[in-house]
């Protein structure tokens, strides 16, 4: 469910944009969206466009438990660019060929009527 602090993340997905919270007291990022700057505790925000380039810091292999057979799909943490990380899916990529610091780009995809930002490896280096 969207909330106040995260509504402008979701709003940016909508329009193929990968938006992240920068407070405007200090210009620190903060990601998840929290109330208040872990930084200088300021409560105004602003937002910023990420690159949507990063690499991938952690993954696993999610499988539904009641379908055995299902091939799963990849969930990654990615350090972004901008210095922050992120949960998503990376599509297009087989859970053996997932390294650690292997280059990826945000791309938007829509699921179940809502746009949802994932990534894809790049052959890029990092």
């Amino acid at each position: 469910m969207m909330s106040k602090d995260d509504a402008f993340f979701w709003e940016g997905a909508q329009e193929g944009r990968l938006l992240l919270r920068s407070c405007a007291s200090c210009g620190e990022i903060a990601h998840p969206p929290l109330p208040m700057c872990p930084h200088c505790h300021g409560l105004e925000w602003g937002t910023v466009e990420a690159s949507g380039r990063g690499t991938v810091y952690a993954w696993l292999c999610s499988k539904h438990p009641n379908q055995a057979d299902d091939k799963g799909r990849i969930v990654v943490l990615v350090d972004l660019e901008e210095g922050v990380r992120l949960v998503s899916n990376l599509l297009d990529t087989e859970i053996d060929e997932v390294t650690a610091g292997a280059p990826v780009a945000v791309t938007f995809v829509e699921v179940d009527g809502q746009i949802l930002p994932q990534f894809r490896m790049t052959g890029d280096s990092a």
